[in-house]
């Protein structure tokens, strides 16, 4: 969830979701339970026949029992549902509840709200501290599970229990609801349908066929930020299961084609599209949560992502997104996760209560004295990260996700919340121990998070991809700032905001653009790398390139709030004229324009990010907010990608793979004078003022034996005067200003011998004509005197 400089509105929950839940009513399940077990509100665990204190006897509750399960005591750890011994052990953290029933129930009985059978936990034998936990054996076939845990109901002292929710186990590793992406639920067509977790069983043991961690070192990554159902969900994409991770592994020879060597996917953890499903009428479609910011299970996989129908829809789930994992790292490529520890989909006090709220409301979120949510998400409630129990919880999670799923990293959607302090913030909460004056208020930003510092130092986690999107919707804005241990990496913003500006022609920005190009030391200088710095132009927030050089005002009407949604401060340029129908010459501009970004992208220090549809240059219209279209606008389209093949995507093939073999570009530690020289008009004479709009520099390497690169960001052309190098020519590679193929001028390219002569005679005089809005990159040749 991006935001230039933090602005909230360019967060696509803030106001929509406030809104909504005011005027919402969340559906609550009435279910026909078989057997149902008696629920006690008292907190004692045991029945007192006799008050007197001196003559107090006591008379044991019988063991749970089952009509279709072995019941046993069971082990507080491992949180979760765990096989072992024959059978399955149940485990759940819930500290301020006084019962606990487990709830069975077969995938016949959640389609008609059905409990198929329930076991009320007995305190004395099943709990722990303030753990519940229980040992089934039995036969699991179709059996799913969830919890009741009654309590207080008392919102204002941060409690939700509600012995009439089932609810989902905060560790379940699958989760069941709805089969169908999109569709709405059992008879009565409700949003909300209950939901269940999966039991786990041996009989889901996945085959890696060997497969490793890739380890790919940071610098030399190029990530692809692609959302899994919008990759293949057009009919153009031809393959057998649109829209799933099997869609996604059948189309990765695309990316291997295009040079990516790590894929970052938008949100796949469990989420609830039809969360604010509602009528579009300009559209004449739904409204749905297409991007999938709002969690509902941290462990598990989007069930519907899969391309199961009915039956063990869950496992599918499971196993095809580590095919999907699997089939990547055959190809070189890495995988990493988009995850949102930030909030859930409980949203505020008006939200549903499915897991979290009613399990322990004042453990999971960030609450004021009164009960009430803090909103650092904009969506309505804050996670509680640094919460002991909450970060331990986190740390689970994300090791799961590596070890089980084998995920080779994660970005961390706004990640600044992690730095906050927690609810009932102190010493003795955090660390065990009293230090005079360490009181905080809750959610201040604090140097040494607990939470962070876990994951940083964690043995497996320390050695995944670490990304942190460092700023959040309550104006806390890290980048270059970030807590980092020397291992997190940032989603750059800054950098996006002063490439955007340099090259429309802005003034005042050719020194921080230089900075970027440097991998922004800056920011990064004094403890961290210039692979620390994830740098983009793009990303899912906000315009698509080919719209940024399309639109100067966002066109969001789609999303049916009237324009109001949506960054409005978006550092785009046009080239002249509105929208698609324009000249030819503002169409040329457009594809110049375009080539300029990717190159700053692909020579800039530091790992370049590009967004899922840019290599071919998809439109959205203008939306900058696509969070809530199901369609062609947020579809990757395989046939426009076709028409692009020779074209623009060539040009961005060709520029990663030129980024690949030049070692220089992807360099350990900031460049120095050593191998950097900055040029202007003339060699060795940088232009920082404020009106310039001219950067040039070359480049020692090691294979290529050095590069120049230069950008024309004026209206204006201008002959460049090249550095001298005795016994060698600089021979043109890049020319965005030039029509493709000649764009990029390749050793194998037709015709490649003409377009050289056409220079001949500049290159003899060591000089280069640059026309207005171009950028080039020229390589040193032998001069062959013969």
């Amino acid at each position: 969830m991006d935001a230039l400089k933090c602005s909230s509105t360019f967060l696509h929950h803030t106001k929509h979701l406030n809104t909504l839940f005011s005027n919402y009513t969340f559906p609550t399940p009435n279910f026909n339970r078989r057997s149902p077990q008696p629920l006690s509100l008292s907190a004692k665990d045991k029945r007192i026949i006799n008050t007197e204190p001196e003559n107090v006897a006591v008379v044991e509750k019988p063991p749970p029992t089952s009509h279709r399960f072995l019941v046993s005591n069971g082990l507080p750890s491992p949180f979760g549902a765990t096989v072992r011994d024959n059978g399955v052990n149940f485990s759940v953290y819930s500290s301020n509840s006084v019962s606990a029933t487990i709830c069975l129930i077969s995938l016949s009985d959640l389609r008609q709200n059905k409990v198929t059978e329930e076991i009320q936990l007995d305190p004395s034998r099943n709990r722990t501290g303030h753990v519940w936990h229980v040992f089934l054996k039995g036969d699991f076939k179709d059996i799913l599970y969830g919890y009741r845990f009654d309590g207080k109901f008392s919102p204002e002292e941060g409690h939700y229990y509600d012995s009439s929710n089932i609810l989902l186990d905060p560790y379940a590793k699958a989760i069941v609801s709805r089969d169908e992406f999109g569709v709405l639920g059992g008879d009565d067509e409700n949003c909300w349908p209950q939901m269940a977790c999966m039991v786990p069983t041996l009989d889901e043991e996945f085959d890696w066929e060997g497969d490793m961690p890739l380890k790919l070192s940071q610098k030399d990554l190029v990530i692809y930020e692609m959302h899994v159902r919008g990759f293949t969900r057009h009919e153009s994409s031809n393959v057998e299961f649109p829209g799933t991770y099997q869609g996604v592994a059948e189309k990765l020879d695309h990316l291997q084609e295009l040079g990516i060597n790590c894929i970052e996917l938008m949100p796949c953890h469990e989420f609830n599209e039809l969360e604010y499903y509602s009528y579009n009428p300009i559209l004449g479609d739904h409204r749905v949560n297409f991007w999938g910011y709002s969690t509902i299970g941290f462990f598990s996989p989007m069930v519907r992502y899969s391309s199961a129908s009915s039956r063990n829809i869950a496992g599918r789930a499971i196993n095809e997104f580590k095919t999907l994992v699997k089939e990547a790292h055959k190809r070189g490529i890495e995988v990493i996760m988009d995850v949102v520890l930030n909030h859930t989909a409980e949203g505020n006090e008006k939200g549903p209560i499915f897991s979290f709220r009613g399990v322990d409301n004042s453990v999971y979120y960030m609450l004021a004295p009164k009960g009430e949510f803090y909103n650092y998400s904009g969506c309505g409630n804050t996670f509680n990260c640094n919460h002991p129990v909450v970060r331990q919880f986190i740390v689970d999670c994300l090791r799961y996700w590596v070890t089980e799923m084998h995920v080779d990293g994660f970005r961390f959607d706004l990640g600044s919340i992690m730095s906050r302090s927690s609810s009932l913030w102190d010493a003795a909460n955090v660390y065990g121990a009293d230090v005079e004056g360490d009181l905080l208020t809750t959610g201040t930003p604090v140097s040494c998070p607990p939470v962070l510092d876990m994951i940083s130092n964690d043995p497996v986690l320390r050695g995944v991809k670490l990304i942190a999107e460092a700023w959040d919707a309550g104006g806390l804005y890290q980048v270059g700032m970030f807590p980092h241990w020397g291992v997190w990496s940032e989603w750059n913003g800054k950098f996006r905001d002063v490439v955007r500006n340099f090259i429309k022609g802005t003034d005042g920005f050719s020194g921080a653009f230089a900075e970027c190009l440097c991998g922004s030391p800056n920011l990064y200088q004094g403890g961290r790398k210039p692979w620390n710095s994830i740098n983009f132009v793009c990303a899912h927030d906000g315009f698509t390139l080919a719209d940024l050089v399309t639109y100067n005002n966002k066109n969001n009407l789609a999303n049916g709030e009237e324009n109001n949604d949506g960054e409005n401060h978006n550092c785009s340029w046009n080239c002249g004229e509105e929208g698609d129908f324009v000249s030819i010459s503002v169409k040329r501009l457009r594809k110049r324009q375009m080539r300029n970004f990717f190159v700053s992208l692909m020579v800039a220090q530091g790992v370049p990010m590009i967004y899922m549809g840019d290599e071919y240059g998809h439109t959205k219209g203008g939306n900058n907010n696509t969070y809530c279209h199901d369609n062609y606008l947020n579809y990757f389209r395989w046939d426009k990608k076709e028409e692009a093949h020779d074209d623009y995507f060539r040009f961005c093939r060709l520029l990663i793979k030129f980024r690949d073999e030049c070692e220089s570009l992807g360099l350990d530690d900031f460049p120095t004078a050593k191998r950097l020289q900055w040029h202007g008009i003339a060699p060795e004479t940088p232009d920082w003022s404020e009106t310039s709009r001219f950067v040039a520099f070359s480049l020692v390497d090691s294979v290529k034996r050095e590069i120049y690169v230069a950008f024309n960001t004026s209206h204006l052309a201008t002959l460049v005067t090249l550095p001298e190098r005795p016994g060698y020519r600089w021979e043109p590679f890049v020319d965005t200003s030039k029509p493709s193929p000649f764009d990029c001028i390749t050793h194998d390219l037709p015709g490649r011998e003409t377009a050289m002569k056409q220079y001949r005679h500049f290159l003899d005089a060591n000089m280069y004509p640059m026309l207005s809005y171009s950028s080039i990159i020229l390589l040193l040749s032998p001069i062959d005197d013969s």
